[in-house]
């Protein structure tokens, strides 16, 4: 404010003297013309050539002060005028740095409110670990070993092939459905009931895949466009089978559509197509 009050008070009394020079210097012009000593013996004053060349400084000179005086008002009012923008310009800045640090300080506390529920989370997550690991004096671990289980399987017909930490039941699709289509023949229901009453004995808690899978032959007609569409299909009609007739909890299955990935055996021949077009049961270690 201070700056402020400098830069608009030094033009004005710059202004007021330039002012005050003018009016002295008219008020001596004026009185030099009224002189009485200037007077001639008829009364009349001297208008000689030397008063003439003496007032023509000096009205140059009140003429160029009061240029100076006019180049002084509209540089005072330029100045304010900035100035003015100036405050303007500062206070949105003002406004924008307030803003940010609002903004700022709500990403700080979300932040640290994300961290804090990290932790509290984790800390959760320790506890039930420890909780679930002791019981009774013996320590409990997830079952990540299902081949010894799988050993317990009776079924025959079928190839149950261990998989790293899971196990694969294969069943041929075309023993389950009409061709190129997810609509059970009357021969499944005697494949998939003895699989799952096996599932329901030997593994009542894993979670349990079923995964379709389909050769590469394009598929025509019917109510699918695609492999992955009939694959998803297939697998669907499965878990609805196990589920609604074989009495099987829906959280313990879950459906995966391969369509035409993973090929067991080359597309090449139609026992080779016979064999990708199959259901896969994979049991995995975790539990429901």
């Amino acid at each position: 404010m201070n700056a402020r009050r400098r830069t608009q008070d030094s033009p004005g009394r710059v202004r007021a003297a330039l002012l005050l020079s003018v009016w002295l210097i008219a008020a001596v012009v004026s009185g030099c013309t009224q002189n009485p000593y200037l007077a001639t013996p008829g009364g009349a004053a001297w208008q000689g050539q030397p008063v003439a060349v003496a007032n023509n400084p000096t009205q140059a000179q009140i003429a160029e002060l009061s240029r100076r005086v006019q180049l002084l008002d509209d540089n005072n009012r330029q100045l304010t005028t900035q100035l003015a923008q100036s405050e303007q310009q500062a206070q949105v800045y003002k406004d924008e740095l307030r803003l940010v640090r609002t903004q700022l300080a709500e990403v700080t506390n979300q932040f640290e409110s994300a961290r804090m529920a990290a932790n509290q989370a984790e800390n959760q997550v320790r506890s039930f670990q420890a909780s679930t690991q002791m019981r009774g004096g013996a320590t409990i671990r997830p079952n990540t070993n299902l081949s010894a289980q799988a050993s317990r399987l009776n079924l025959p017909n079928l190839a149950v092939q261990p998989d790293g930490d899971v196990v694969r039941i294969i069943l041929p699709a075309d023993q389950l459905f009409r061709a190129g289509t997810n609509q059970m023949i009357p021969q499944a229901a005697g494949i998939l009931d003895p699989v799952a009453a096996q599932l329901r004995t030997v593994f009542p808690r894993q979670r349990i895949a079923v995964e379709g899978y389909t050769d590469n032959s394009p598929v025509y007609g019917g109510d699918v466009a695609t492999s992955h569409q009939l694959s998803a299909a297939q697998s669907g009609a499965v878990l609805d089978f196990m589920v609604r007739r074989a009495g099987m909890p829906i959280h313990q299955l879950f459906t995966v559509a391969q369509g035409a990935n993973n090929p067991r055996q080359s597309n090449d021949t139609p026992a080779g197509r016979a064999a990708n077009r199959r259901i896969e049961l994979v049991v995995y270690p975790e539990t429901f």
